[in-house]
């Protein structure tokens, strides 16, 4: 019995004297709760959606006073009014709106006529989820537009919505393929480059490089460059087998920039997590501490990072964390260049703040890891 109560006490004795671990152990139940309660809300909220008025008659002004009494009570929209339609479709394309409404000028006059009266809508359909809900608002809408300025005995449909997705028919289970890739690269990272280092702490190979004469500097680049090729490569394999699985084939989705492109972006998505990691495990000597923090990273970055759910419905405090996350950037990115078929220029801003971030991370990364006992 005293045999057993001294493995108890020594084991307690240890989980209590590294206070990083009891943190966290604390901490990351609440954490959780908060990011995943805020990342998937039920209901979305605040899709930015762009509404071009061609008509500026009685039945647009109605329109838009039912599209503003949504965007007051359920808020599942925020009501852009743009003048010109190729902006709006430009910013659709590029991310800045979910969707495009567009009043054409004979609306009004057809709804005074008595004859069919269509709305176009155009969706992102790259987005399935925001899509959907947008769709269902919108269309919510049109029963008291017809009420108002048809008769009861009239057979013909007042308003009509003609749906316009803006892409071929993407599927739930392929719209996750970018979420599924940024993953793999962070396990990538997680597993390779500062993970290395704190095995070596661990096992005590570390005190084998002051014999040497290699510098952090050293260490580090090679550590990361290493994680970078295992990294690109798995992140590749997957892309591969994830749009097999899910019938989204990349050969016939993207182009050969396009698919050049997306490399970029997971080399830079890449770095960045690797430096990132050797800041939060560059004095790290416990490969428990590195289990710990693996599940509350993925947590804190992959669910607000818009690979699930849509950006725009989180409060605003995980926006502000969204904007800075990125992993955000990465999504974007991957989703623009395998969905839509766009170029570099629709991605260029995704691109510099990977690059930026990779920079700052990988330089903050030397800094902070110690070549020393």
């Amino acid at each position: 019995m005293n045999r057993f109560f001294a493995i108890l006490e020594r084991d307690l004795r240890k989980f209590i004297r590294n206070p990083l671990v009891v943190a966290m152990s604390l901490l990351m139940p609440i954490i959780y709760l908060v990011i995943l309660g805020n990342s998937f809300q039920g209901e979305l909220k605040n899709l930015p959606l762009a509404v071009v008025d061609l008509d500026s008659g009685p039945g647009s002004d109605r329109v838009l006073e039912l599209l503003r009494s949504v965007e007051a009570g359920p808020r599942t929209i925020e009501v852009r009014v743009v003048s010109d339609q190729g902006f709006a479709l430009q910013g659709l394309r590029e991310g800045v709106f979910k969707g495009v409404l567009v009043i054409p000028a004979d609306f009004s006059r057809n709804i005074i006529r008595k004859s069919t009266a269509e709305l176009g809508l155009y969706l992102d359909n790259a987005e399935t989820i925001s899509a959907s809900a947008l769709r269902a608002s919108i269309a919510s809408g049109l029963p008291e537009l017809k009420n108002e300025f048809i008769s009861i005995r009239e057979e013909r449909a007042a308003a009509k919505l003609r749906e316009i997705e803006l892409y071929r028919k993407i599927d739930y289970d392929q719209t996750l393929i970018p979420g599924v890739v940024i993953m793999a690269i962070f396990l990538g990272a997680m597993t390779t480059g500062a993970f290395n280092i704190v095995m070596d702490k661990f096992l005590g190979v570390e005190e084998s490089y002051f014999l040497t004469p290699l510098t952090k500097t050293d260490i580090v680049m090679g550590l990361i460059a290493s994680g970078l090729f295992i990294t690109t490569i798995l992140a590749l394999v997957v892309l591969f087998f994830g749009s097999l699985i899910s019938g989204l084939y990349i050969w016939d989705a993207m182009s050969a920039a396009a698919f050049s492109l997306m490399v970029v972006v997971i080399i830079l998505s890449t770095l960045g997590l690797q430096g990132l990691m050797f800041i939060i495990m560059g004095r790290i000597n416990h490969p428990r501490i590195v289990g710990v923090l693996g599940g509350f990273l993925n947590v804190i970055m992959f669910f607000p990072s818009g690979a699930i759910y849509p950006i725009e419905s989180f409060p605003g405090w995980l926006k502000a964390f969204a904007f800075v996350n990125p992993e955000t950037y990465s999504v974007h990115a991957m989703r623009a260049l395998l969905f839509k078929g766009v170029g570099l220029e629709a991605v260029q801003f995704d691109l510099i703040f990977l690059a930026a971030f990779a920079v700052f991370a990988v330089a903050l990364g030397l800094v902070v890891f110690k070549r020393a006992l």
